[in-house]
């Protein structure tokens, strides 16, 4: 029986492609008068560029930025710092994110979360989303010391939720962080379909959030069909 669904948060629960393009478009307009020799559109598509869509930290960006722009004026860490202060309030979610949530709660299900990234930026997005309510867990690789494909991080949120592995979906973008690595513990791993990757092998594909509940009844009739069969 399925008693909890954990979610990663980058490209699952936050859209970060469209997050990160609405804060750096108004970066540039908030930092104008420093950044007004650089074309807005190619500021926007380098920094999306050495983004690598969250991967690289943006203390590296900013000092590639300017080094490349010959940024003058500003130093790297003063935009790396107005990163990490406004980017919450860029936050865009993915549809259906919070009646997801609500649909789950509704059928008793425990959540919780697993995301990589620096503790109280990953945080402080969570609570912009409006979400953290919801979780009875939130793990954030910083703070646990842990990050994903590593298997303690998933058993360390299932020790939170109080559950087994075989009670549990994971829910995330990435093929290998997130859906391999949840189902090497014992856990479902349902893939949220990703743009850029293709042929993904997961016990689950989904392109909405609104389908995860979905997947939740069918486990369950499946369930009762399969206890009943069984007389």
């Amino acid at each position: 029986m399925i008693k909890a669904v954990v979610f990663d948060l980058d490209g699952t629960l936050l859209n970060r492609d469209a997050s990160v393009k609405v804060f750096i478009e108004r970066q540039y307009q908030r930092l104008n008068k420093w950044l007004n020799h650089i074309p807005k559109d190619n500021y926007i598509t380098r920094f999306i560029e050495l983004d690598n869509r969250g991967y690289v930290w943006k203390d590296e960006v900013y000092q590639q930025l300017v080094d490349e722009f010959d940024i003058t004026g500003l130093t790297w860490d003063e935009l790396l710092q107005d990163y990490i202060n406004q980017f919450k309030d860029n936050c865009v979610p993915f549809s259906n994110l919070i009646s997801t949530l609500e649909e789950l709660r509704n059928r008793n299900i425990i959540l919780g979360m697993i995301t990589n990234g620096k503790g109280q930026f990953q945080m402080d997005n969570i609570k912009a989303l409006g979400i953290e309510k919801y979780f009875k867990a939130i793990l954030i690789s910083e703070w646990e010391g842990t990050k994903k494909p590593e298997p303690q991080i998933f058993q360390i949120a299932l020790d939170k939720l109080s559950v087994l592995p075989s009670e549990s979906i994971f829910v995330g973008d990435h093929p290998e962080n997130d859906v391999k690595a949840a189902q090497s513990v014992g856990m479902k791993g349902i893939w949220k379909r990703d743009y850029q990757r293709e042929n993904v092998k997961a016990d689950f594909i989904v392109k909405d959030l609104e389908e995860v509940p979905l997947i939740v009844d069918k486990l369950l009739s499946r369930r009762i069909k399969d206890g009943s069969s069984k007389g």
